[in-house]
């Protein structure tokens, strides 16, 4: 939940001093109820992926180091934690000096655990080790379906099976039309959405109309993928079923939840947006 001590929706003075009590910690529960999701009993499994692109630091002689910072998070942690709050503490480093960067990453790790309210991990990505060619995201794209919709608020009844088809696929497809808003801002995210199935085979401009569906609906990123896996599990059944959102930087920071029932980790990779 939302607090006072929130920095987001609000003007916020930018320091440069470690302050670890920048980080906000949000409950994922909140967002995890309304779809009936009980906390011990998580219908998938799966990560959230984060990339910090502005991070910054002194070495012990005064001299700027720069990296990229990667955080993997498992679904199973009771929080997240809200975007903007880790900007702002991931910048108050930047005047704070370490004798090594396994201090950094200590740092990292302690107080970001402390915030997730889980074990993570933490990695430092040197700038020459960041993917200079950007991947495709796989399976089919959506995009092109001459689909007619007036629809802009989430509505899971728009999604169909073929009818006559009792046949089983497996089928891989991706959007990059999709678009969500802050819950507390009304900011638009933007990502690319890629749906992995096993089972009867959906139909393709259903569940396009679908995902454009969710364009005015305010939730979080890691509750708008939660969404998703849940609508298409109820509506459509699938034996497999793995949803991935890969959102656009927003301060320097993507974040890519990643939900399955079959799978645990995300596949590494950067799209051209990204």
């Amino acid at each position: 939940m939302l607090t006072s001590d929130s920095p987001l929706g609000r003007p916020t003075d930018y320091t440069d001093t470690y302050t670890p009590s920048l980080l906000h910690s949000i409950d994922r529960a909140e967002a995890r109820e309304p779809m009936g999701i009980l906390e011990g009993a998580l219908p998938f499994q799966g990560e959230d992926l984060w990339m910090a692109y502005e991070f910054s630091w002194l070495n012990d002689r005064g001299k700027p180091e720069v990296s990229a910072v990667r955080v993997k998070v498992p679904c199973s942690s009771p929080c997240i934690v809200e975007s903007k709050s880790l900007k702002l503490y991931l910048g108050s480093l930047a005047q704070s000096r370490f004798a090594q960067r396994a201090d950094v990453l200590s740092t990292l790790n302690s107080d970001l655990g402390v915030a997730f309210r889980a074990p993570i991990m933490v990695e430092l990505i040197d700038l020459g080790q960041i993917p200079g060619i950007v991947d495709q995201p796989p399976g089919t794209c959506l995009d092109g379906l001459d689909v007619r919709t007036d629809c802009y608020q989430r509505t899971p009844k728009l999604l169909q099976l073929e009818d006559g088809q009792e046949r089983v696929v497996k089928e891989t497809f991706h959007t990059n039309l999709f678009r969500s808003l802050c819950p507390v801002t009304g900011q638009p995210d933007l990502a690319t959405v890629v749906i992995q199935y096993l089972g009867r085979p959906m139909t393709r401009l259903a569940l396009l109309a679908y995902l454009i569906s969710f364009r005015t609906h305010r939730a979080f990123h890691e509750a708008t993928v939660e969404q998703i896996y849940v609508d298409i599990k109820k509506r459509c059944r699938p034996e497999q079923l793995s949803v991935t959102g890969r959102f656009l930087r927003r301060g320097g920071i993507d974040i890519n939840p990643f939900r399955s029932d079959s799978e645990s980790q995300l596949v590494s990779m950067r799209l051209p947006r990204q």
